[in-house]
C-alpha cells in the first residue's frame, strides 16, 4: 500500500511486509529503533509493522510499536512486564480541593504492600492468589508513577461530556503493570520453550496465553488498587473510566482469518477514547481513536516515548538541575521521588515532545483531540536518598 501522507513513512521490504512509521520528518527517530522496526518486520510470521511518533529502542524490538502476525506468536516481543498499561480514574475531588504543599509531604506508601487483604481484593475481581500478592497496589520503578490532574482544556464538548467528568474534577492517572508476576511468566516460557517464535494453535502457545492474559487482568487490578490507595491518602474516593495496556497480545479475528496484534509500548485503539501522557513535565493529551484501525494496527502511541536512555539522563540532568529544582515542574505540579537517580531518569527533559508526538497522529488521520490534563502530583517512590 502507497502513501501520499508525509506524516505516514513507508519503508520498502523485500519480503512484502507492510512497515509504517507515523511520524513526521519533523519527528525526530532514533535510527536504532527504525532498525529494529525492520528486523523484527523479517521475523516469520509478520505481515504488518507499526512504528508511533513515540518509538525509540528497546530490547530487541523497538518501544511505541505493533506487530502483526499470522499463525505465530512472538512472546520475548512484550518482554517480562505483560500487562503494563495506563488507567485514568476520576475523583471527588476539584480544583479547589488542591493542596499540593501539604499533599506532597504525605505517606502514600505505595512502594510497600497494602494492609488489607490482597486475596479478597483478588477473588473480587476473580483472580487468584499468587505469590506476587504483596506486590499488588504497589507501582514499581521506572517509568511506572501515580498523577493527580487537572483538566487544563477542553477541545471537543461533546465527546469529553461522554466521560461524565467535570471540568473541575480531578482526576488520576496511573501507569504499572504486572509487577514480578509477568516476568515469571515470561522466564517460564523461555525456559521451557527458549524463548523461540510458537505456532498459536500448539500448546505452548495455550499455556503461554493463558498465563498472559492472567497477567493482563492482575496489571488492570493493580492499576485499580494504586489509584485506590493513592485518594485514599488524600481523602477521596476513585472510579475508573478508562483502562487501556499496551503491553499484549491480542487475537483479533476478522470474518476470513485470524491474527495476533503484538503491542510494545502501543496502546490498544478500541476503545472510545485513549490518554496519551507526556512526561511530569508536560501536559497528557485525551484523545478519540479515528480511522480504519487495520492500517496502524489497531494501535497508537502510548506516550511521548523517550528522548534518552537512563543513563544518559542522568548524567545530562545532573549537571543541568538540583533535586529540588526536579521536586516541581514547569507547571507548578509536585514530584515525589526520593531516589535520586530515578529522578534524574525520569526528569521531563529526557522525554520527546509530546504535543508533536500527538500532532503526527492527529495529522495522519489516526486521532482527534478531546481534551488535555495538567498534572498537579506526580508520585514515584518514598525511598531514601542515595
Amino acid at each position: 500500500m502507497k502513501t501520499d501522507n508525509p506524516f505516514i513513512q513507508q519503508f520498502n521490504n523485500p519480503s512484502a511486509v507492510a512497515v509504517r512509521l507515523f511520524a513526521s520528518a519533523q519527528n525526530w527517530i532514533e535510527g536504532e529503533a527504525v532498525r529494529q522496526l525492520y528486523a523484527t518486520a523479517k521475523l516469520d510470521g509478520v505481515r504488518q509493522a507499526v512504528g508511533f511518533p513515540d518509538l525509540h529502542p528497546g530490547k530487541g524490538s523497538p518501544v511505541g510499536s505493533a506487530f502483526v502476525t499470522e499463525g505465530i506468536i512472538y512472546p520475548h516481543l512484550l518482554g517480562g512486564d505483560i500487562g503494563c498499561g495506563m488507567a485514568l480514574f476520576k475523583t471527588d475531588l476539584v480544583r479547589r480541593d488542591a493542596k499540593l504543599d501539604h499533599w506532597a509531604k504525605l505517606q502514600f506508601e505505595l512502594e510497600h504492600p497494602w494492609a488489607q487483604c490482597v486475596s479478597d481484593f483478588l477473588a473480587e475481581r476473580d483472580l487468584e492468589s499468587t505469590e506476587f500478592d504483596t506486590a499488588l497496589g504497589t507501582i514499581g520503578g521506572g517509568n511506572h508513577f501515580a498523577e493527580l490532574q487537572t483538566v487544563q482544556k477542553v477541545l471537543d464538548a461533546v465527546e469529553f461530556d461522554k466521560l461524565g467528568l467535570g471540568k473541575q474534577q480531578l482526576v488520576v492517572l496511573v501507569h504499572s503493570g504486572s509487577r514480578g508476576l509477568g516476568e515469571s511468566i515470561l522466564r517460564t516460557h523461555v525456559e521451557q520453550h527458549f524463548g523461540d517464535a510458537i505456532q498459536a494453535d500448539s500448546f505452548a502457545a495455550e499455556e503461554y496465553l493463558r498465563g498472559h492474559d492472567f497477567a493482563v487482568r492482575w496489571a488492570k487490578a493493580n492499576r485499580e488498587l494504586i489509584a485506590k490507595r493513592f485518594v485514599a491518602t488524600l481523602g477521596a474516593e476513585a472510579e475508573c473510566l478508562w483502562d487501556g495496556c499496551h503491553n499484549s497480545i491480542t487475537r483479533c479475528e476478522s470474518e476470513d482469518e485470524v491474527v495476533w496484534v503484538h503491542r510494545k509500548g502501543a496502546v490498544a485503539a478500541e476503545s472510545g477514547f485513549v490518554v496519551i501522557p507526556g512526561s511530569r513535565g508536560s501536559l497528557s493529551y485525551l484523545v478519540k481513536p479515528i480511522g480504519d484501525g487495520e492500517s496502524h494496527a489497531w494501535s497508537l502511541a502510548h506516550g511521548a516515548g523517550r528522548k534518552w536512555g537512563c543513563s544518559e539522563a542522568r548524567l545530562r540532568m545532573r549537571e543541568r538541575f538540583s533535586v529540588a529544582e526536579l521536586a516541581q515542574t514547569g507547571f507548578g505540579g509536585r514530584v515525589i521521588c526520593e531516589e535520586r537517580d530515578l529522578l534524574y531518569e525520569e526528569a521531563p527533559a529526557a522525554y520527546k515532545n509530546i504535543e508533536a508526538v500527538v500532532q503526527d497522529l492527529a495529522d495522519a488521520g489516526l486521532v482527534s483531540v478531546i481534551a488535555t490534563f495538567r498534572p498537579l502530583l506526580t508520585y514515584k517512590t518514598r525511598k531514601a536518598l542515595r
